[in-house]
């Protein structure tokens, strides 16, 4: 019971935009540890469920969407990763999810719920990255040092890397390695580690489907930059005299 009650306050708190204590933080990566790491790469999720893409640390805009498309655990949400990095609330913004997470398990899961929230890793949920995209100072400047930041990460290691609903379809971040073709491929892969910052580049992919449903994919990558224009950083005036 204390512990249902600590979570209930956590995420009161935490849905103020209010940071919890370190120690809190702690806990609470530790408890979504044993949580996550149960969780396959290719998670299975059920129908119906509402699929969020970036929230990038808008922490507003996670509440808009909770008013809009129901709360948890009312409704089924399968978060598809870039959880922080760019805006200004990451840290309330990952803590919130986490905590909802280990509330509906640890809670309500022997009540009536199953699993209702799945978050699955994206790009920005990386040591690396989140170095350069603000994340890493958001900790910093709001606990005094890097240790909130650290827990962050390694529960980024844990999170699975895809999700299928129904069996039929399949969600994941970004896209995927040309050398992978099958779902057991990617359940084969070891997660739990910092993935390389070289491993992150733009590759894009156009897939073409035939009458016979028979797949074509084409793989780029970027334009080169030799190719690109770059235009002058000189400002305009304001006006001529």
């Amino acid at each position: 019971m204390a512990e249902s009650s600590d979570l209930d306050r956590q995420i009161e708190q935490l849905k103020k935009c209010e940071i919890i204590k370190e120690a809190e933080v702690k806990a609470l990566c530790a408890k979504a540890r044993e949580i996550l790491i149960e969780e396959s790469n290719v998670q299975r999720v059920d129908s119906p469920v509402t699929v969020c893409g970036d929230i990038h640390g808008q922490f507003y805009d996670l509440k808009e969407l909770f008013k809009v498309g129901g709360d948890v655990p009312e409704t089924n949400y399968l978060f598809m990763g870039d959880f922080v990095d760019r805006g200004f609330y990451s840290v309330e913004t990952f803590l919130l999810l986490l905590a909802l997470k280990n509330f509906i398990v640890y809670v309500l899961s022997q009540v009536r719920y199953p699993d209702r929230i799945t978050l699955i890793r994206g790009n920005h949920e990386s040591r690396q990255i989140t170095q350069v995209y603000g994340f890493y100072d958001e900790c910093l400047r709001k606990y005094g040092s890097i240790t909130v930041w650290r827990y962050c990460t390694e529960i980024f290691d844990y999170l699975s890397l895809s999700a299928i609903i129904d069996g039929k379809i399949f969600c994941v971040h970004g896209g995927l390695s040309p050398s992978i073709q099958t779902l057991d491929q990617i359940r084969t892969i070891d997660r739990k580690q910092e993935v390389s910052y070289v491993l992150c580049g733009n590759v894009a992919a156009i897939l073409e489907l035939n009458e016979h449903l028979q797949r074509d994919f084409t793989i780029f990558e970027a334009a080169p930059q030799e190719s690109r224009g770059i235009p002058s950083k000189k400002p305009q005036a304001d006006y001529f005299l």
